[in-house]
């Protein structure tokens, strides 16, 4: 194996990411690495490499949490996977284990976490060193390029939907028809609720009635919320907001039924003002939801394997990563780009 990888790296906050030839990482005690054969770009990756939130990564670093590939090499006391094995390296790359909050099976807000292409070098590489604990097991059967999407955009929209505590037959409302909102829709469609997609593409409303969604709703067009609270009769029990808009925000707390659940997975900078009166009177929940857990990403993988769930996927190289990044930038990336390296 030789001793060097390419990898696409982010130098300064702001500027092109740099593809070059760096160091390969060897796996010391308790870590493996994992040769990467397909790794999926998200939105969080253009916020990490333009340093837009609160704490940044530390410079330089390799961005990517959506990495899928092989376990070529283990280090003493691994026992959590074999040579071999295909497996993914997710935005939650490791947590402390022992903590009130890993304790009861919530280790993605631990307090010690590290974050995959964020706090550790991820994807955008030929190689990645991953913890052994925390690694996607991907199932037989579901291929690289379509597993990538689902251990960060599928387990994130899954876990949203979970957390909505929607039953089937109930309604689920998902604004936002993007990279988390289109599998959000054939989450809820699998998982036997009534969905009604939201958003401000028709075509994306479109293809969102293609995916299963039962009614849609075009955001800009009268009122948004008398048209959902008439269709489902009086509000959705779960609304899931994945739209990086305030307004749909807004709009969201209003489409909840009393008693429902409003889940906010969508990251706008800002604030919102909430309706502190109808959240009352109406015993209305909201709620984050922030990725999802060990056992949250299994299930999500399980979903896509038996072929319930699958993402839009366009396929491109390494060396297109700053184009890939303009597009995001300009909401001109319709599916999930995944960068392929085999």
């Amino acid at each position: 194996m030789k001793n060097t990888m390419q990898a696409a790296v982010v130098e300064q906050f702001g500027k092109p990411l740099v593809i070059k030839e760096i160091p390969l990482p060897s796996p010391g005690p308790g870590q493996i690495l994992v040769k990467t054969e397909a790794c999926g770009v998200c939105h969080t990756d253009l916020h990490a490499a333009r340093g837009d939130w609160p704490v940044k990564p530390a410079l330089p670093f390799v961005p990517g949490h959506e990495g899928i590939g092989v376990v070529v090499g283990i280090g003493a006391g691994v026992t959590e996977v074999n040579m071999g094995d295909r497996v993914g390296v997710p935005w939650l790359y490791s947590a402390c284990g022992h903590c009130e909050h890993c304790l009861a099976a919530w280790e993605t807000v631990c307090a010690e976490a590290e974050f995959g292409g964020y706090t550790k070098n991820g994807g955008f590489a030929e190689y990645i060193l991953a913890d052994p604990r925390y690694v996607a097991h991907i199932p037989a059967g579901l291929s690289a390029t379509s597993a990538a999407p689902i251990i960060c955009a599928g387990v994130t929209s899954y876990k949203g939907i979970k957390e909505c505590k929607a039953q089937p037959g109930e309604w689920l409302a998902v604004s936002g028809i993007g990279g988390l909102g289109h599998l959000a829709v054939q989450y809820g469609k699998a998982m036997g609720l009534r969905v009604c997609a939201i958003d401000i593409d028709d075509d994306k409303l479109e293809h969102a009635r293609l995916l299963g969604a039962e009614a849609v709703i075009n955001a800009r067009v009268g009122d948004p919320v008398a048209r959902l609270r008439e269709i489902t009769g009086g509000g959705a029990h779960g609304v899931l907001i994945t739209a990086p808009s305030l307004e749909a925000f807004h709009q969201g707390v209003a489409m909840t039924r009393k008693r429902g659940t409003c889940v906010l997975v969508g990251l706008p900078p800002g604030e919102f003002p909430t309706p502190l009166f109808d959240v009352v009177a109406n015993c209305i929940t909201i709620r984050g939801s922030f990725v999802g857990t060990r056992k949250d990403m299994a299930e999500a993988l399980a979903f896509a394997a038996a072929g319930k769930v699958k993402a839009d996927i366009e396929l491109q190289p390494l060396a297109s990563i700053n184009h890939v990044f303009e597009r995001l930038e300009h909401g001109d990336v319709p599916s999930r780009v995944v960068l392929t390296f085999v």
